[in-house]
């Protein structure tokens, strides 16, 4: 009878359905999301979706899918290579024979880019929107001049690293499939207009907004938009605008060069360059008066969400020495690393002079000493033999060491990304004061970092006008900015890439530079862009 019962309940579902089917309205759709973007129109609606490209820019650096992510950037330039312990995602980036149209990690960076531009034209379509009249002008200008920063960021991202792009003004409605490169003076010019805004219109960096916790720092200021616009007009050749904007920072009285042991490991061993990394130290709010922009994340474990993705800068970073017998996981060590890059030899043995505090033991980590007390050989050094030079014990930054006793295994990092400082603001005007032949400024400008760096100035690290080329202002960035910047993106918008890399770091026996040419200056458009864009010519980058 039980049987009996469920063959007529089968037989009643069928006819129902045969039944609904054959209704006109059971083939009318019912959409349950939307292309069109919500209507914003109160402030808690725009405060919201503004957190949000906050959130976005945070998968650009902690995406972890492919975990060479944070390699792509570095390896195959002047500054470091790939080793064995590789992850994949990097490869086309040191033997550039493989860098095609459909390499991924040129694809995410375009992906995560436009995305965050059409979330951003949300916004900025939003607060222009002339009905919405609950926000005062003011409150408009603020809201619309944050949008705007994020819209000028990624733009600056692609043009750097791509050339021409789709300049997409207002937010996308329904699907698109006619884009076409627009000319880079015009993309540029667009870029300038948004920054220019953005400076008019956001806070000090004193009055961003707060929440019960105090001030909320990580978001945007009008020095996070100075700094970028120095860099664009670097870029495009304003030299003498790019100029008025470091200065503008540097003389605001809002920052200041840290030259003194602070923070949470004050009292252990460090110096004060090093404390600016710290994990603890990296926030104004932590006293740490050289950020402009820090990108706030916090412990997952504590905070739901409070980190998007898995960062692998520590472990791309780091070494792994735990790999060794006799060596086990310390916070001094800076916890689990994978050394999934190795410093150039250029970088390790030319790029210093004696004395720099940035070459201490404290930022660059030469030796190391087994530290398992179980073992025989606990307190001796380990010596440098053998493959384990190349990943287990290589040389190495310790920018972002970071040790997590939740997760010992360290797959994630929950550091804060120092996305602007100071230091980068003085190599921004060095730069910008080369370029229009003042030499003396720029060696000031750069002596400025000097004094801080050696205890001993100006016996020593002090230097020049004639020291100063566009080579030195960027060897010097390798110095202050390692592990930092992108260095790819630097030596790409200085038009170096290539002479750089071929000249000091062609002869890494490892994974050695590979097939880089002039056209590696730009990335390739990603092939399924060009693929999805049936209705117009979306033009590759000439070699891919």
């Amino acid at each position: 009878m039980k049987k009996l019962k469920y063959i007529l309940f089968s037989c009643l579902a069928v006819a129902l359905m045969f039944y609904s089917s054959c209704k006109k309205a059971f083939l009318d759709e019912k959409p349950y999301s939307s292309y069109t973007p919500i209507t914003l129109n109160d402030s808690l609606g725009f405060e919201a979706s503004l957190i949000g490209l906050y959130n976005h820019v945070s998968t650009i650096y902690s995406y972890s899918d492919q975990q060479g992510w944070p390699s792509v950037w570095q390896v195959g330039t002047d500054v470091a290579n790939a080793t064995t312990n590789q992850q994949g995602v990097e490869v086309p980036y040191y033997d550039y024979t493989q860098l095609t149209p459909t390499d991924g990690a040129a694809a995410y960076m375009w992906n995560r880019n436009y995305i965050l531009i059409n979330l951003s034209n949300v916004i900025i379509d939003g607060i222009e929107n002339p009905s919405v009249s609950a926000i005062s002008a003011k409150g408009k200008a603020a809201i619309n001049a944050e949008a705007k920063f994020f819209r000028a960021y990624a733009y600056n991202t692609l043009a750097t690293l791509y050339g021409r792009v789709p300049l997409i003004k207002n937010a996308l409605t329904a699907p698109k499939t006619d884009f076409v490169r627009a000319p880079l003076n015009e993309v540029n010019d667009f870029i300038i207009n948004d920054l220019q805004f953005a400076v008019a219109n956001l806070p000090d960096i004193e009055a961003v907004k707060s929440n019960t916790k105090g001030k909320m720092y990580g978001r945007a200021n009008k020095f996070m938009a100075m700094q970028l616009l120095a860099e664009v007009y670097l870029r495009t050749g304003k030299n003498d605008l790019a100029e008025q904007q470091a200065l503008g920072i540097i003389n605001s009285g809002k920052f200041s060069l840290n030259k003194a042991r602070f923070g949470v490991k004050a009292s252990l061993p460090g110096d004060y360059y090093s404390d600016l990394f710290v994990y603890g130290n990296q926030r104004r709010s932590q006293n740490n008066r050289e950020v402009i922009w820090t990108l706030e994340q916090e412990n997952p474990s504590s905070v739901v969400g409070g980190i998007t993705n898995s960062p692998q800068q520590r472990r791309v970073w780091g070494t792994g020495y735990y790999a060794i017998q006799g060596m086990i996981l310390a916070d001094s060590l800076g916890g689990r690393g994978l050394s999934r890059l190795r410093l150039s030899n250029w970088f390790l043995y030319s790029l210093y002079k004696p004395g720099d505090i940035r070459n201490s033991q404290y930022n660059v980590k030469r030796r190391f000493y087994y530290n398992d007390p179980a073992n025989a050989k606990f307190g001796q050094i380990i010596p440098y033999t053998g493959p384990d030079t190349l990943f287990k014990i290589n040389p190495s930054i310790t920018k972002w060491n970071q040790f997590d006793p939740n997760d010992t295994f360290g797959f994630a990092m929950i550091k804060d990304f120092i996305l602007m400082r100071l230091g980068e603001t003085y190599l921004l005007l060095a730069e910008a004061q080369f370029k229009q032949g003042k030499l003396s400024d720029a060696a000031a400008s750069i002596n400025e970092l000097r004094k801080r760096a050696f205890a001993d100035y100006p016996t020593r690290g002090q230097v020049q006008s004639s020291d100063i080329n566009l080579n030195f202002i960027l060897d010097e960035r390798a110095r202050e900015l390692i592990g930092e910047e992108n260095r790819r993106m630097t030596l790409m918008r200085t038009g170096t890439l290539v002479d750089r890399a071929i000249t000091l770091n062609s002869n890494d026996a490892a994974k050695p530079l590979k097939g880089l040419t002039a056209k590696n200056l730009l990335l390739p458009i990603p092939l399924t862009e060009i693929q999805l864009n049936k209705d117009a010519l979306l033009e590759q980058n000439p070699g891919y």
